[in-house]
């Protein structure tokens, strides 16, 4: 199986659990709750989007003839030191909808080359085996299968999808992370509300896009 990839770079993973860890990110093209044309977004199932997944033009992206070749793409970007206790290579699959190609060859590829996985998914497909660490961004009014993981990390205020209707399924950590907006008055407003309910419902953790405050992928 060949595998279309927007982008990949190396940076630190700007929110959630692992905020500030250095990681690999390969966003993978394409996903199945918004085309990614504006033409389509009124009419897409996840309207809010902010990511180009089209195509493979991005920087570093491309089509790759199999698992392999795609795993030594990845690896040319995780700093090479002789330093004994330099951790493995933690890659972050993301997208687009990254399940829509991430299949069980390349997670057992990936884990042949010692790397660590982490995936960023919406939650509509079901996930292949031994994925290091699942996290899982639902959208209103698409389907949630993947009912367990690691992380859930719900974009708020979404007003067809609030926290309580999806606080039973079974992460170790809850997010919210305030809903990125092009007027600066809505996005605060945005900001105060998952303030808010975060401190009115512990169970959930704010959650900041912290590359965006500091100006990096």
């Amino acid at each position: 199986m060949s595998y279309s990839v927007k982008e990949v770079f190396y940076s630190l993973q700007g929110e959630g659990f692992y905020s500030g860890r250095p990681a690999i990110f390969c966003r993978m093209s394409n996903c199945n709750l918004w085309t990614g044309r504006e033409v389509d977004r009124a009419s897409a199932v996840c309207q809010f989007c902010d990511t180009d997944f089209i195509g493979t033009d991005g920087q570093n992206g491309g089509r790759f003839a199999n698992a392999e070749a795609l795993c030594q793409h990845l690896l040319s970007f995780w700093p090479k030191n002789t330093t004994q206790n330099n951790p493995p290579p933690f890659v972050v699959l993301t997208g687009g909808e990254p399940l829509l190609q991430v299949n069980d060859a390349l997670i057992r590829q990936l884990h042949q080359h010692q790397f660590e996985i982490a995936i960023e998914t919406n939650g509509t497909k079901r996930t292949p085996k031994n994925i290091d660490w699942i996290c899982m961004s639902p959208k209103a009014n698409a389907p949630v299968l993947l009912e367990s993981g690691h992380e859930l990390k719900l974009v708020y205020p979404q007003p067809d999808l609030m926290p309580e209707q999806i606080e039973h399924l079974n992460y170790q950590h809850f997010y919210l992370q305030p809903m990125d907006d092009a007027n600066p008055k809505i996005q605060q407003e945005n900001l105060k509300k998952t303030i808010e309910y975060c401190l009115q419902h512990p169970k959930w953790q704010l959650s900041l896009q912290t590359h965006k405050l500091l100006g990096i992928d």
